[in-house]
């Protein structure tokens, strides 16, 4: 049996002060509280493809529409072994992400080194990939 997946998306855009941005949210609940952030992400449902999952998800929680996208690749959670897809791209133009569903209780895009700090320190790779990518 395959391994638990995840798609998701590491949206990005200049902010107020020209700096890079990326959109995170946190995970709700009491039992999440002192938890990391995370790239807004999940399962694929049966015949949908990675990427169609994660501009699925990436809606659901934070209400905002990913435009073009182009692979990360995949990081691999060291303690339970499951894999994170990641798609990059622009976030729409003055996108206003908000909670959009209960499994968050927060969903705002962040200046990168703040990311670094906030982020599950997996998913990490992922602002690192980002870096590459935009360079």
């Amino acid at each position: 049996m395959a391994r638990e997946y995840s798609s998701g998306t590491l949206l990005y855009r200049a902010g107020e002060t020209g700096d890079l941005e990326v959109l995170l949210v946190h995970p709700s609940g009491n039992y999440n509280r002192g938890k990391p952030w995370s790239i807004p992400k999940g399962s694929p449902n049966p015949g949908e493809t990675d990427q169609d999952a994660a501009r699925r998800e990436t809606w659901e929680e934070t209400g905002v529409s990913a435009g073009p996208l182009v692979s990360l690749g995949s990081i691999v959670y060291r303690k339970s072994g499951k894999r994170i897809v990641c798609f990059a791209g622009p976030a729409p133009f003055e996108c206003q992400p908000r909670c959009a569903c209960w499994e968050v209780d927060r969903a705002e895009f962040v200046p990168l080194p703040e990311a670094w700090d906030l982020l599950h320190p997996d998913q990490r790779e992922f602002l690192r990939m980002l870096r590459e990518l935009l360079h």
